[in-house]
């Protein structure tokens, strides 16, 4: 069971970011702040559910929800500041677009730099702990999918649509062989090893 909020009658919102480990495309991030009354037995970690159940549950989250932002890093600026700090940025970007402004953040994983003027906690696999991380991996994995889903069909040779970027061997063989794009991060280790360049 997930639990709805760390502290009662406190205004939190959970934090969390998808497409770090890609090879292409943006890191998303997505804050969320759910009702106090929120409850849905389907809400999970964006990664036990399928397609169809995220995005279902997108379309109660963003009716739902008090507040939500999604805010996209692109790949020139995960090059140039690495991804960690685009994965945070992305985060901070998120929370500084909610309607409403969060008492307490609460944050997917063990990295976080201090958002200004709110605190925050950083809950290892928080998204399988807490609904309003929950809320935000799934509003942040769809949100990044539909971008990688429209940019395959303008570079259709390296199965986007399917592999949404990550490091899948038909995208390294694909890379191998067409060369990058400017959606690839290039500071990201793009061919599998026993791939060679010619």
């Amino acid at each position: 069971m997930l639990k709805q909020y760390l502290e009662k009658d406190r205004v939190e919102a959970g934090c969390d970011e998808a497409g770090r480990g890609c090879l292409a495309g943006p890191v998303v991030a997505a804050a969320v702040i759910l009702p106090p009354d929120f409850s849905n037995d389907l809400l999970n970690d964006s990664k036990q559910l399928t397609a169809k159940q995220r995005a279902s549950l997108r379309t109660i989250i963003e009716a739902e929800a008090a507040a939500w932002a999604v805010a996209f890093i692109s790949p020139e600026e995960i090059d140039r500041i690495n991804i960690l700090q685009a994965s945070i940025m992305a985060m901070h970007k998120a929370v500084e677009k909610l309607a409403i402004k969060p008492q307490y953040l609460l944050v997917d994983g063990n990295r976080f730099k201090p958002y200004p003027g709110i605190p925050h906690q950083c809950i290892v696999k928080g998204d399988a702990k807490m609904m309003s991380i929950a809320a935000a991996s799934i509003l942040a994995k769809t949100h990044r999918d539909e971008y990688m889903e429209t940019i395959a069909k303008e570079f259709p040779a390296y199965g986007w649509d399917r592999n949404k970027g990550y490091p899948t061997r038909d995208h390294r063989a694909a890379i191998a062989a067409q060369g990058t794009t400017p959606y690839h991060r290039m500071s990201f280790r793009l061919l599998d090893p026993q791939l060679s360049l010619f």
